[in-house]
């Protein structure tokens, strides 16, 4: 019966990139930066409403990339660092848009309002690719069922329709929340100084 002895040399293949450690970093940096730019431009209703079209383009952008972010190397180590590159930079990001809402609007984009008081904003219906159908779905969702209910329905970052009914309560201004939280105070003070 044989002995199954393993080398450390016979482990290098496995865990040691076979490019340099440079360009494994660099790889997946490249193909993040050029997918945030090709999705952040491709429109925020792709992105949140995927249809059987979309997903399967973003499965084969998946698998295309793929060999761009691994290099000739099929390493565990390559890996890891390839994963950790992706990690970090997308976690420093999160960081530093969350301190800068200027870039954050660069990189993510703003809301887009696509109803104001009743009326539809046809304009940013077509910029935003959003159709009339879209937009009624998002309405039955939320149990609308006319436009004239609508004060706003916005499109958000995620693809997604949020809408504000007119009967909705008027959100209260800076202002006004100060002075509400005074008179709570106050009125949880009250029992005390009467006691």
């Amino acid at each position: 019966m044989g002995t199954w002895t393993l080398h450390l040399w016979e482990l290098e293949p496995l865990l040691i990139p076979h490019i340099s450690w440079m360009e494994k970093i660099l790889r997946p940096l490249v193909v993040y930066g050029f997918l945030l730019v090709a999705f952040r431009f491709s429109g925020k209703r792709e992105l949140g409403q995927a249809t059987l079209f979309d997903f399967l383009i973003l499965l084969l952008i998946s698998n295309v990339v793929q060999n761009a972010m691994i290099g000739e190397d099929n390493s565990i180590g390559g890996s890891f660092a390839g994963v950790a590159v992706l990690l970090t930079l997308s976690w420093g990001l999160n960081k530093i848009t969350a301190r800068s809402p200027k870039l954050r609007k660069f990189l993510e984009g703003s809301p887009t309002l696509l109803v104001h008081n009743g009326i539809v904003i046809e304009k940013a219906m077509r910029k935003e690719s959003v159709s009339l159908n879209d937009l009624l779905m998002a309405f039955r969702e939320q149990g609308v069922a006319s436009v004239s209910e609508v004060r706003f329905a916005v499109l958000e970052l995620d693809g997604k329709i949020s809408i504000i009914r007119t009967d909705a309560p008027t959100p209260m201004s800076r202002e006004d929340c100060v002075v509400e939280e005074i008179r709570r105070q106050v009125v949880e003070l009250e029992p005390t100084a009467q006691a």
